[in-house]
């Protein structure tokens, strides 16, 4: 059997995934559009049963199971979205489904995989020790083990995607989308190639990974699939330290070029997909626009990014918007020391609404920071039009006299 499925593969899954799978939008985006200088349209695989494109792999792989495999159930390890996906696609089938999460879950991914049905076991710090007590729990009770991404019924599944994009967008010349183990990439990858190449066409393939969790590009420098150290990131969902062995075989043939993007691209991404297109990512889903934002991805005809989930954290996204904001320069928060004696604090608002400024939140203190007995500090949280309004804003106060102390988001 060839490592690529192929294009009657991919086919014959989406046939089988179509009660099971929403068919989700494709939408023009006239903000990366103008980034980019060429038309962006994203794929909405936020909007996903389950609020990602996980699902499809999950649906499809066990689909594919014997009926002696599916009275044994079915185990999983996941910090989210696969947890969800395997919850649901079990609990269609009838399949007694037992998911192993990390404590860290995000609150609202653990309660939707509860109410799918799941047996939910909530141990270990990370994904690693959930991976481990899914196989110990595999061995001791037969439960078939379904993996994230590293089985080819997974990458099947996940590349019915592809065919969307490709029917979607017949004119698409660049699909943009995240790496984490790589299932995604590689069975969209397979199946756009496929499908292009019986059209006479041919399609860019861009991955994308979180720069503190690119294992991709070192592995495919090496020729094969290698372990790296990660560091932490907001992605969580594609924060993997190895590629899947069987990703990695597609992958190395059939994509084009792997980028990296930073947390302050991810929180840039997220905040102009709310702000402009009027959608809810999570980190690891808009990577690919995080790409486009960045200057990662050059202009080629029409380019696709897919919004690959949306199952963010409430909490996150509070936090992720406020840094957003102050990474796009639109939010700044200033440290100022002042003599202590009336009429600086009013000095200070004055000057920063003359700049056009607008003060959110303010802080005026005399204990800490090494302050003399003659001194206090004021911390001010000030809203701004962009990058050149918060520096137009900050040299308004020193050419008054003042020294401001920009203060790291």
């Amino acid at each position: 059997m060839s490592a690529v499925p192929s294009l009657t593969e991919f086919e014959n899954a989406a046939q089988s995934l179509a009660e099971v799978i929403t068919r989700t939008p494709t939408l023009p985006s006239r903000a990366l559009s103008d980034v980019l200088g060429a038309p962006v349209v994203l794929k909405m695989e936020n909007l996903q049963r389950t609020g990602s494109f996980k699902i499809r792999g999950s649906a499809y792989r066990l689909s594919q199971l014997s009926a002696e495999e599916r009275s044994r159930g079915v185990v999983a390890a996941s910090a989210g979205n696969h947890a969800q996906g395997v919850a649901l696609a079990a609990q269609t089938l009838g399949i007694q489904a037992t998911i192993f999460v990390p404590l860290g879950i995000p609150v609202p991914k653990l309660l939707a995989t509860r109410s799918y049905g799941a047996e939910v076991v909530l141990e270990g710090e990370t994904v690693a020790t959930s991976l481990r007590l899914a196989a110990e729990f595999a061995e001791r009770t037969g439960a078939v083990i379904i993996h994230p991404f590293d089985h080819r019924d997974v990458v099947i599944g996940q590349g019915t995607l592809g065919l969307e994009l490709l029917e979607d967008a017949p004119d698409v010349d660049t699909i943009v989308l995240g790496i984490g183990g790589g299932g995604l990439i590689a069975g969209v990858a397979a199946a756009v190639k496929a499908k292009a190449a019986e059209l006479g066409r041919t399609v860019r393939i861009i991955g994308v990974q979180a720069e503190n969790a690119a294992a991709m590009i070192p592995s495919l420098e090496a020729g094969y699939p290698v372990d790296i150290e990660t560091k932490p990131t907001i992605a969580d969902g594609i924060l993997v330290a190895r590629p899947g062995a069987i990703p990695f075989e597609i992958i190395k043939d059939l994509v084009d070029e792997v980028v990296t993007v930073t947390d302050d691209d991810l929180a840039r991404a997220i905040l102009v997909l709310l702000e402009q297109s009027k959608v809810i990512a999570e980190p690891a889903g808009a990577v690919g626009v995080a790409a486009i934002l960045a200057g990662k991805v050059k202009a080629s005809g029409t380019t696709m990014a897919v919004v690959s989930g949306g199952n963010i954290d409430p909490l996150l996204l509070q936090r992720v918007v406020s840094h957003g904001l102050a990474a796009s320069g639109r939010y700044l928060t200033i440290r100022i020391p002042l003599p202590d004696r009336p009429g600086q604090l009013a000095r200070v608002s004055e000057l920063i609404a003359q700049a056009g400024a607008n003060v959110i939140e303010a802080m005026h203190t005399r204990h800490g920071h090494g302050l003399q007995i003659s001194e206090v500090f004021l911390e001010l949280s000030v809203e701004t039009r962009g990058a050149e309004h918060s520096e137009h804003t900050l040299d308004t106060l020193r050419h008054a006299g003042f020294q401001p102390i920009v203060v790291p988001d």
